[in-house]
């Protein structure tokens, strides 16, 4: 394994080269329409990682660290994302019916203070503080929940658990897990309220929920006593039908819910990679239709998700579960043409014969999903530790250079208007500021620029209004002519990716 890269350092040297200054209020300028298509496009493409904090994944490193710790852990993680090029963190919030966040509805983590229930000392929000961070940095970020796990062996339960609060919706199961029971309605009002009560307070980008619906077991959920309840109410479904119904008729609801709420915000579900044996007829493996009684296939096929990130964790060459095999599938189901932004194993990778595996199914990825492709990483901690020479790779690769989130258009297709901009040429620098007429509609700009006959971009949070470039800059050598800057466009991007019309001005 190479050695792992100091990713955060590279980020403040990157950084500290040229600060943003104050904004000046410039006058108004009229917007130049260009042609559609310009000789520089930012790419498009849906580059994230996982953040687990179930079993101390990801962050924080163990349980109990100190406020400041937990912080700069987190800062380094988001500067490691920023340096490769990611735009987007998907960060668990609720790996156990419990919360990384101040709730009144569930009891602070064990994995982030080490005794569930007992908030962080000095006290401080660490969702606020993981959107306000990622915000700073262009980054969206997406909240992690599982909707039913009640309680995971290393959580170390006490009286505040949901087992002690709510045992009528809890059953256990194997391995020193407890479940909620699916098919209780009271189980579905409980997990609906949680999440929206996320949606509603923070400024998120997304809900994300992953594979765990009916658990990974051995033994015959104990649900009993409502299945019998059930059938004497007069039910008609088989069980397996029963059970698979009620999870349905959740993800509906919850992603009704987040659209009636905040429409922006995105819904994304990431079920195992394979729905049944069979589909397509090489596949082999796990049935989560009859395992977990998730009918993914459903769920797409019905357009009840925003983005889809099947866990195709599997090779290119491993024919039983083919990653292209797989994905192409999935990519036929997509009947609402959806975002399809399938998860990759990158914690797995032991290489470089690993890390070229994961490069090579991005590029696959791109090949199945031309408009808008994407993938998402397990996990983070994989990236910045450059298991296998993976980040460089990357920022070598198909990560080079920096990408919007493609856009949902179904969500909303209407542009921003295109920003106002102001260039003042000042002591041998272009100082460019500009703003927007509706500053709520707008969540990263991209500013474009001109030397010589070659443009460059960059993707800037919205917060950003100015920018200082220097008028020429000379080589080192002394012999190749200066690159002056010719010309600047500023573009406003909404939060569901759709970017305006470029504003563009000549310097002069």
């Amino acid at each position: 394994m190479k050695k792992a890269i100091i990713l955060p350092l590279v980020l403040i040297i990157i950084m500290g080269c040229s600060v943003p200054q104050p904004p000046v209020a410039p006058e108004p300028v009229a917007p130049v329409k260009m042609a559609v298509k310009h000789e520089v496009e930012v790419p498009r493409e849906f580059r994230a990682a996982w953040v687990a904090t179930v079993a101390n994944i990801d962050w924080p490193s163990k349980p109990g660290l100190t406020t400041e710790q937990q912080k700069a852990e987190a800062i380094s993680l988001l500067d490691s994302a920023v340096i490769l090029n990611l735009n987007a963190i998907v960060f668990q919030v609720r790996p156990q019916c419990d919360a990384l966040y101040a709730s009144e509805l569930e009891p602070w983590s064990y994995f982030l203070t080490g005794d569930q229930g007992k908030a962080p000392e000095p006290y401080y929000d660490p969702l606020t503080f993981w959107v306000e961070e990622s915000h700073k940095r262009g980054l969206e970020l997406h909240t992690w929940f599982n909707p039913y796990r009640a309680h995971h062996p290393q959580g170390k339960k006490n009286e505040s658990s949901v087992i002690a609060s709510r045992p009528e919706i809890v059953r256990e199961i194997d391995n020193g897990y407890f479940w909620l029971d699916p098919s209780l309605q009271s189980t579905q009002d409980y997990s609906y309220d949680v999440v929206m009560d996320v949606v509603k307070r923070y400024d998120i980008d997304g809900v994300h929920f992953d594979d765990y619906f009916y658990p990974y077991s051995n033994i015959e959920f104990p649900d009993s006593i409502p299945w019998q309840a059930y059938k004497d109410n007069g039910g008609t479904l088989e069980r397996h039908d029963w059970r698979r119904e009620a999870v349905n008729i959740f993800i509906k609801r919850v992603y009704d819910g987040i659209k009636a709420e905040k429409s922006w915000v995105k819904f994304g579900l990431s079920p195992f990679g394979i729905w049944r044996p069979g589909h397509p007829p090489s596949i082999r493996g796990y049935d989560q239709y009859d395992k977990l009684f998730a009918d993914a296939k459903l769920w797409l096929n019905e357009g009840w998700i925003d983005y889809w990130t099947p866990q195709l964790y599997w090779p290119t060459r491993q024919i039983p579960q083919s990653y292209p095999v797989l994905l192409g599938w999935w990519a036929r189901q997509n009947t609402h043409n959806r975002n399809l932004w399938p998860g990759l194993f990158t914690s797995k990778i032991k290489d470089e014969t690993g890390a070229l595996e994961n490069f090579s199914q991005i590029m696959i990825t791109r090949g199945i999903v031309p408009d808008g492709p994407g993938n998402v990483h397990f996990s983070m901690k994989a990236l910045q530790r450059n298991y296998g020479g993976i980040s460089e790779i990357l920022m070598d690769g198909p990560y080079k250079h920096a990408a919007l989130v493609p856009p949902s258009p179904w969500l909303d297709d209407q542009a921003p208007a295109a920003p106002l901009v102001e260039i003042e040429p000042k002591a041998g620098n272009a100082h460019i500021n500009w703003l927007h007429e509706d500053q709520g509609d707008v969540n990263k700009w991209v500013v474009y620029v001109q030397r010589g006959k070659g443009w460059t971009y960059q993707i800037l949070g919205s917060e950003i209004e100015s920018l200082i470039l220097p008028l020429t800059i000379r080589s080192e050598d002394g012999m190749t002519p200066p690159e002056v800057l010719n010309k600047i466009a500023v573009t406003a991007v909404d939060r569901v990716g759709n970017e305006s019309e470029r504003t563009v001005l000549s310097v002069r």
